[in-house]
């Protein structure tokens, strides 16, 4: 089979690519600019495009199909002759359903902890040489490509994303997976550069546990007001089974799961985390691994890459890195950390770096967020908010939506490095949330502070 990649260099799209080469198929692909590590990595197996740019003449009848990814444009010239051509056109989201759809479907969806619940399968599976298909949104300890695709594999699970599929396509990836089972993990409003109102946002929920498979089942996160509403009033006739955060203790800076057979050790923490714990224990039950099994690979876990990533410790202080970034995610990163490691100061950074985050309207949505740190920074770069074409955000708007007299923000890289530099971390823990880098913080030389 023939495929072409528009826009073959994004994360999730050279993963695509990359597992179809492996499964026998002939790839090609297009983009305009490939950052590392995509780059690389399409070099190593041959796929990485001659020269940067499109080129409507790659575009011919030989090939089976297209493949769309969201960094091109509706306008783009090869998607333009694979339209004229009349050529079949897929999405990401479209394509894995194409390569799924006589699999049993495993979409684990939420606004929040899917990486982590998908990770945390696909852990315990790869721990009892349990071999599936999948999609996940991060690198995994012990997995060599964040997309797996076979012929005789039984389950696909999906990491359930639920923004847009393709500049043609303006449904949620989730809506297209047909789930047989699924998980819905939380719901926070995000994405509002395409979800104006949380009405809007909380519907593409509604529609995901109503295109769930008739007779396939849903574990749902009962503790999540909105996701407890939401799979509750569904007429859909699926099974809908509950799950809540499972007891645990922490002692010296360890976390402790509750099981049958006693306290266990875990390396993950925060009840966060422990919630979606509960949730890939279901879902991994529904897959075969009975609970025991899950338990004795579950303790093994580290955690998803990017996800509350702990970058340097010594025998007084740490320092942790995460990709959180929405008002949800910070809360409960910050919450994690600080119940961790009670009788530290926690130092807790904030880079506003996404759309939402830097729209003056969506900041009150932060209220409380930092509540737990006993020293909260935000960082935000003005130029981003320019890039983005958006209404200036102001030091005072900040301030008054996170309701911190004491909240620290700065504007300049440089005057936030040396910020941090001059801390003294003795008793100290250092959390830098973003999905960004405090515009050019080298985080190397961060694990230098923690001495």
């Amino acid at each position: 089979m023939n495929v072409h990649f528009i826009a073959i260099g994004g994360s999730a799209m050279h993963n695509l690519a990359l597992a179809l080469h492996e499964k026998g198929y002939h790839v090609s692909g297009s983009d305009d600019t490939i950052f590392e590590p995509s780059k690389s990595r399409l070099e190593s197996r041959g796929l990485l495009p001659e020269n940067f740019g499109w080129f409507p003449e790659k575009i011919s009848e030989k090939l089976d199909a297209i493949v769309l990814g969201m960094h091109a444009k509706a306008d783009n010239p090869e998607l333009l002759k694979a339209q004229s051509l009349g050529l079949k056109i897929y999405s990401y989201p479209e394509f894995l359903y194409e390569q799924s759809k006589h699999k049993t479907r495993v979409v684990i969806g939420g606004s929040h902890g899917k990486t982590t619940i998908t990770s945390m399968i696909l852990h315990v599976m790869h721990y009892h040489d349990r071999d599936v298909d999948y999609m996940v949104g991060a690198q995994l300890e012990g997995f060599d490509v964040m997309v797996k695709l076979t012929e005789d594999n039984d389950f696909m699970v999906l990491e359930g994303d639920e923004y847009l599929s393709s500049p043609i396509d303006r449904r949620p990836k989730f809506h297209l997976y047909k789930p047989n089972i699924a998980l819905l993990s939380g719901i926070a409003w995000d994405h509002i550069n395409v979800f104006p109102t949380i009405e809007n946002y909380e519907e593409q929920f509604s529609i995901f546990v109503d295109s769930i498979v008739k007779g396939g089942s849903i574990n749902y996160n009962e503790e999540d007001e909105a996701v407890k509403r939401i799979v509750e009033a569904s007429e859909n006739p699926i099974r809908k089974i509950a799950y809540q955060t499972p007891e645990y203790t922490v002692e010296n800076g360890e976390t402790l799961l509750e099981t049958p057979e006693g306290p266990m050790p875990i390396e993950v923490f925060g009840k966060h985390n422990l919630n979606n714990l509960a949730g890939a224990k279901w879902i991994c039950q529904h897959m075969g691994i009975d609970e025991d099994d899950f338990y004795e690979a579950i303790s093994t876990f580290k955690g998803a890459s990017k996800r509350l990533e702990k970058i340097a410790e010594s025998s007084t202080s740490v320092a942790y890195k995460d990709f959180a970034h929405s008002p949800s995610k910070v809360e409960a990163t910050t919450n994690a950390v600080k119940e961790q490691y009670p009788n530290r100061t926690l130092l807790a950074c904030l880079e506003l770096h996404t759309y939402s985050s830097l729209n003056a309207e969506f900041l009150k949505e932060y209220k409380g967020a930092l509540d737990a740190a006993d020293v909260a920074v935000v960082f935000y770069s003005p130029h981003a908010v320019e890039i983005k074409q958006l209404e200036e955000v102001t030091e005072q708007q900040i301030a008054e939506a996170f309701k911190r007299d004491d909240l620290i923000i700065y504007t300049n890289p440089d005057a936030f490095k040396t910020y941090l530099f001059n801390q003294d971390f003795k008793n100290k823990t250092l959390l830098l949330m973003s999905s960004g880098n405090y515009g050019g913080l080298d985080f190397d030389e961060v694990k230098g502070l923690i001495k």
